[in-house]
């Protein structure tokens, strides 16, 4: 049976069209993609209550994947330290073919079943951690070889695919399918595919971040202070919490190094 995420796309002759004509097209297609995700919703709760119970014991988050699911795991895992505060290493991200693979293609990486059971040993993986397959076919060796392996070590699996009834969706513990349809060039999973992987995985780290008490109100409070920008931020949110002047609250921030405990103290003062 033919993958949905290979079949034919809905438009053709795309070389003969407009750019205008190229562009509605994509966009139109990409209207569907939030549709699809949101009849995941329930799957995607789920799964985050089991992450969040496993981290307050200590575990950690990792996402696997080849080519442009890889790649979006890594981003996702690399931007909760500056955005909520927690260590590198809390979630982490890894590609078949390793960093390299990050920038350039590496040829054959995802097709060795043991290879992502190794990675996830270099970091002594345990039973409290999570790992969630990223694979919009649900076909990739690499994944399933590691999740399989997982399962069997007692380890909570997850997936997010675009294909239902793939492997990865069946041997996952907490299959998350976003039947997002054929691509506009067909087969080209970088495009609705990855968009829909890329906004599971937001809801993902997003919601356990404020499971984990990251977020007060609606704050980053625990964000890094790792440019201007992000101080002037900073800044602000604490001239909200404590209803101060500028200069007050930017001297607060700057002496206790992170919004939640510059407003902590000033409430003490």
């Amino acid at each position: 049976m033919q993958r949905i995420t290979e079949q034919p796309s809905r438009h053709d002759d795309l070389e003969h069209k407009s750019t205008l004509d190229l562009l509605q097209g994509i966009n139109a297609e990409d209207r569907t993609v939030a549709m699809a995700v949101e009849r995941c919703i329930p799957a995607i709760a789920d799964l985050v209550d089991a992450i969040a119970e496993r981290m307050q014991r200590g575990g950690r988050l990792f996402y696997m994947g080849a080519g442009t699911s890889g790649r979006l795991g890594i981003v996702d895992a690399s931007e909760c330290p500056p955005t909520f505060g927690v260590p590198h290493g809390l979630v982490i991200g890894l590609i078949a073919g390793g960093d390299t693979a990050i920038r350039k293609a590496v040829e054959f990486a995802e097709d060795d079943t043991a290879q992502g059971w190794k990675d996830l040993q270099e970091h002594h993986i345990g039973a409290d951690d999570t790992v969630i397959g990223i694979a919009a076919s649900g076909t990739t060796p690499y994944v399933i070889g590691a999740l399989e392996a997982c399962n069997a070590a007692g380890i909570l699996t997850a997936c997010i695919t675009c294909n239902p009834g793939s492997p990865v969706s069946t041997i996952a513990r907490h299959p998350i399918v976003a039947v997002v349809g054929p691509e506009f060039v067909t087969g080209s999973t970088r495009m609705k595919s990855g968009t829909a992987q890329k906004l599971v995985l937001n809801m993902i780290s997003t919601s356990v971040m404020i499971r984990l008490g990251r977020v007060k109100g609606n704050r980053m409070v625990d964000m890094q202070l790792s440019n201007n920008k992000l101080i002037d931020r900073g800044t602000r949110m604490v001239m909200e919490g404590l209803k101060v002047d500028y200069a007050v609250a930017n001297e607060l921030l700057r002496h206790y190094g992170s919004v939640r405990r510059a407003i902590e103290a000033g409430h003490n003062l």
